[in-house]
């Protein structure tokens, strides 16, 4: 099963990807997402080289996005495939049945989807608008979650769903009472000033009991 926490890379002006993920990693997250948009996959390839180094270090578990053959030559334990990104069938086809593989939904079309190609799990969102993202889909909010995890529970999908786009800590114990299985963040644990206290404080919020809505 997958960690209910995930972290996404983000590369800052003052940070590098790598940098990033070896701080999350340190603060506890024990799922990371190497996310790497416009650049030739030879460097992707190479980024995703140390960052599989890294999780072997701290015994995490490593995401690629959207570079299934990056996923597949560093050994990776999952990919997540965005709406436009190359179709999970085709992945699949590519990586085995050993990866994990993950899709992008913004709505429950999307999620019908990717139940029939077969992904692990979904990462729905955008929770709210974030800056990591170009070509954003329309924003969910707490409200738009709710109403998706009724209609996937009326429809008897089991999938775990990820809530990803600009979530943070105070979101957690909502997001997960409207009926996700976990989260994913980005910006708030690349800028957070502790770290560690951050990523304790989130699985605090991720293993309390929950009431669902």
């Amino acid at each position: 099963m997958i960690s209910k926490l995930q972290y996404i890379s983000q590369q800052t002006e003052s940070l590098s990807h790598l940098t990033a993920m070896q701080r999350a990693l340190a603060a506890g997250c024990d799922l990371v997402q190497l996310r790497v948009k416009n650049q030739p996959e030879s460097t992707v390839l190479a980024l995703a080289q140390e960052a599989k180094k890294l999780c072997m270090q701290y015994k995490a578990k490593l995401i690629i996005n959207d570079y299934p053959e990056v996923a597949l030559a560093v050994g990776a334990d999952g990919l997540h495939l965005g709406l436009t990104d190359k179709s999970i069938p085709e992945a699949r086809a590519l990586v085995g049945k050993n990866i994990l593989i993950g899709g992008t939904a913004n709505t429950l079309a999307d999620i019908r989807q990717r139940v029939i190609e077969g992904a692990d799990y979904i990462g729905l969102g955008p929770f709210r608008f974030t800056q990591t993202k170009e070509k954003l889909s329309p924003v969910l909010g707490l409200a738009g979650y709710k109403i998706l995890l009724q209609q996937v529970k009326a429809e008897n999908i089991t999938l775990p769903i990820i809530a990803i786009g600009g979530i943070g800590l105070a979101d957690v114990a909502p997001l997960l009472e409207a009926g996700v299985y976990g989260i994913a963040i980005s910006g708030a644990l690349t800028q957070a000033a502790d770290p560690a206290q951050f990523v304790q404080q989130v699985q605090q919020s991720l293993n309390r009991p929950v009431e669902h809505y």
